[in-house]
């Protein structure tokens, strides 16, 4: 049983940067990942941001390589089944061994919303987060033409990406309002998630109109106005007036049936017509990997703003659970940016209570902390909305 001082979880941007810190003053760290290699999701993720690229596998190249110097114990390709308290240790077994440690940091990210609609099942069906990884990290093609089900922020993001990497997409469209989709197939609320990417929109009165929307809650008779065949953005269709009905084909993707929609998301009838496709990308958003912190004996509390549930923790990372701490999209939805912050705030917090910062272990963590509020608040992609202030109230809770 090989044991370190910290153990982590997840090897994405809070595990790395929070590997990297604590190394850094003298703690002997591991860090485990179910993925063939480090970076997380970082690895295909890119935008542009304030006239640059920022390139997440650079950035995750970066942190793998400062980890590397400082002798961090990266392991990828092995997936935690099990950790427990054992006499003020935390053993955490995975297939062919087990590993202890003082201290055990979850950094486990986020797992996509399953969308499940008629033909799901057939071969050139994925989720929008494997459109990316084979697009961005394998650098293959998902297909010919593909069509993304889903208006999020997610699918948004990835769907530049994907533009950028020259795939060709017939559209984004909305899922059909039923029993598994409520306001999420509404034309309504899907202007709402949008008009706080308004800022990310390459024309210009694209971007007035969406802030004139936010400012005086203009979503309504946006929807209603918006055009039946969509708006092109990065010269992809944006359809908030169609859904998609089902995917059709005999052993793999053929095409997708569309269908008009009213402004509550009823099917017009006749209006029904085929869009020919052979791959289709779900966009159901993400949720916090919660699961370990379960099992670590953790209580989960439930946060919309934050993407559902997730662990117990104040705003230094530490769980009611000794020993336990969490950071990145586990503690909620955010972009990499805040979750690389997040890691060195548990970083610092975890070297401060094994009593390795001496004098400065105060201040120390008290920047990081603020180093993050100021990362959130400059953010140019926020999942969902009011997460600033949904932080400050789970804090104070």
């Amino acid at each position: 049983m090989t044991s370190f001082d910290l153990l982590i979880v997840g090897a994405g941007p809070a595990g790395l940067s929070a590997a990297a810190a604590a190394a850094e003053h003298g703690l002997s760290v591991a860090v485990l990942d179910e993925f063939p290699q480090p970076g997380g999701r970082m690895l295909g993720q890119f935008h542009e941001e304030k006239g640059r690229w920022w390139v997440g596998r650079q950035v995750a190249e970066q942190l793998i390589e400062e980890c590397s110097v400082k002798g961090v114990d990266i392991r990828c390709g092995v997936s935690v089944h099990s950790i427990l308290r054992i006499e003020q240790r935390w053993v955490v077994r995975v297939a062919g061994g087990s590993f202890t440690a003082a201290r055990v940091l979850l950094a486990t990210g986020a797992s996509e919303i399953p969308q499940p609609i008629p033909g799901w099942t057939l071969p050139g069906v994925m989720s929008i987060g494997a459109a990316q990884v084979m697009a961005n990290v394998h650098y293959v093609k998902p297909g010919r033409r593909g069509l993304i089900i889903g208006v999020n922020v997610l699918a948004m993001a990835i769907a530049r990406e994907l533009s950028v990497s020259g795939i060709s997409l017939a559209g984004i469209v909305l899922p059909e309002r039923n029993s598994v989709f409520g306001k999420e197939a509404l034309p309504k609320e899907a202007v709402k998630r949008l008009l706080g990417l308004a800022h990310l929109a390459p024309s210009p009165l694209m971007r007035i109109g969406g802030k004139l929307g936010a400012s005086f809650g203009l979503a309504g008779a946006v929807s209603r106005f918006y055009p039946r065949g969509g708006l092109k953005i990065w010269d992809i269709p944006l359809r908030l007036r169609t859904s998609a009905i089902s995917i059709n084909g005999v052993h793999h993707v053929e095409s997708v049936t569309l269908a008009d929609v009213t402004g509550r998301g009823e099917i017009i009838p006749g209006s029904e017509r085929e869009e020919n496709v052979d791959f289709v990308a779900l966009a159901g958003g993400l949720s916090p990997l919660a699961e370990l912190a379960a099992v670590a004996g953790c209580p989960l509390v439930y946060a919309e703003e934050l993407g559902g549930h997730i662990p117990l923790h104040n705003e230094e990372m530490q769980t009611p659970v000794e020993g336990l701490y969490v950071a990145g999209n586990i503690t909620g939805i955010e972009s990499a940016l805040v979750a690389m912050a997040q890691g060195s705030v548990a970083a610092a917090a975890i070297c401060r209570d094994a009593g390795v910062l001496g004098k400065d272990r105060e201040p120390h963590l008290l920047e990081a902390m603020e180093h993050v509020r100021r990362i959130r608040a400059e953010a140019l992609i926020q999942f969902h909305s009011g997460i600033s202030d949904a932080r400050e109230q789970f804090y104070k809770k």
